[in-house]
């Protein structure tokens, strides 16, 4: 069996896991902890990063920063996993959702501003499969209605828009490291700052509450509790796992993407016959192959080609089920105008095999898979 995912592995991290346990220091904020964040510093040009439990708890403290409260609004795609919103509602606020367009899946950034009232707060945008939301046009609204924009870049490490690291545009970026990542710490994120006026605090919710940071950097004697937080901080034994990979980052990238593009390669003439739809990548956005997915005709033809892979050896799968359409997205969400493309695209889509380790022939094989399926018909 081909599965779905397998966690990247690059041989040293159970060394780096050794050395942070020999150091005596396995909690938050030790030495390899502070590597990622200044590899992911170096690598992006923020301002600062601070490597958090996971990307949900960084989206939490970007709605922390941005001073998200009861009755607040945040508008945001519906395509999207559920921590996109529960960082928000969690706050009090409301998600307020809005069509994407089919071409990428990422929100559709001419929907935005009839969505905005009196009550928006924020933009939480989406960089779905690493591609870059059109981030010149929703910046310029935030900055008209006086809104913070947050970017789930959840699956957006390595990737750019317009020469700008994907993470780093909007006020406050959030990176994940699940083990379903391009990068992986089993669970971890990281919470990258674009403005150095948010850092003070950023530190401080991400320390119970505390100045702790500012304590071991010896700024002052003893630690505080100074406001309201939680306990953000990885161990240091899970940033050792992922700095292993960081140090090969360029290489892990550079496979991934070879995979993808021989996947496109492969399966340009079944797009071309009509037959499925293949990723589009915008101009200016440079992508990191976190996922390769096809769309196919509706959702009773994607059931059956995941069956039909299954039945030979290849594990693939959809994706999310829209928020607004769940329970939870009932109760604490609204959606601003008409469904038009996020629940019917959706319905089509089917995410291939894609990671570190999949061989060329491995991908050659799945996408003769496909082709045999179409060509069946």
């Amino acid at each position: 069996m081909i599965n779905f995912n397998v966690p990247p592995f690059t041989g040293k991290e159970m060394d780096y896991i050794r050395q942070a346990v020999e150091n005596q220091k396995i909690c938050g904020d030790g030495e390899f902890t502070k590597k990622c964040n200044q590899w992911i510093e170096e690598r992006t040009g923020t301002a600062k990063c601070l490597l958090t439990t996971s990307c949900t708890h960084a989206t939490e403290l970007a709605a922390l920063l941005a001073d998200i409260k009861e009755g607040d609004e945040v508008i945001m795609p519906s395509y999207t996993f559920v921590s996109t919103a529960d960082a928000f509602v969690l706050r009090g606020a409301k998600a307020v959702f809005v069509d994407i367009r089919p071409d990428t899946m990422n929100i559709d950034e001419n929907l935005i501003e009839a969505a905005v009232t009196e009550r928006t707060r924020a933009i939480a945008v989406v960089h779905y499969a690493g591609v870059g939301c059109e981030m010149d046009k929703i910046m310029d609204i935030a900055k008209r209605h006086n809104l913070y924009v947050i970017e789930d870049a959840a699956q957006g490490i390595m990737a750019s828009y317009k020469g700008k690291a994907l993470g780093t545009i909007g006020d406050f970026g959030c990176f994940s490291f699940h083990e379903t990542k391009n990068y992986s710490m089993g669970e971890g994120g990281a919470l990258l700052i674009r403005n150095e006026k948010y850092i003070e605090d950023a530190e401080i919710f991400r320390e119970k509450g505390t100045d702790r940071s500012k304590y071991y950097r010896g700024q002052v004697d003893k630690y505080r509790w100074m406001n309201y937080g939680s306990s953000y901080l990885p161990s240091d034994m899970n940033a050792a796992y992922l700095y292993a990979q960081l140090e090969m980052a360029d290489e892990i990238n550079e496979i991934r993407l070879a995979r993808w593009n021989r996947y496109q390669e492969l399966l340009t003439p079944l797009a071309e016959a009509g037959k499925i739809e293949l990723p589009f990548i915008p101009e200016g956005c440079v992508h990191n192959a976190h996922m390769f997915y096809i769309k196919t005709k509706d959702m009773e033809e994607r059931t059956a080609l995941i069956n039909f892979l299954k039945e030979n050896g290849i594990m693939a799968v959809f994706h999310y089920v829209p928020l607004h359409s769940a329970p939870a997205g009932m109760k604490f969400g609204r959606f601003h105008g008409e469904d038009k493309y996020t629940t019917r695209e959706s319905e089509r889509l089917l995410r291939l095999p894609m990671f570190y380790k999949l061989t060329e022939e491995e991908a050659d094989y799945i996408a003769g898979k496909v082709k045999e399926f179409y060509n069946a018909d």
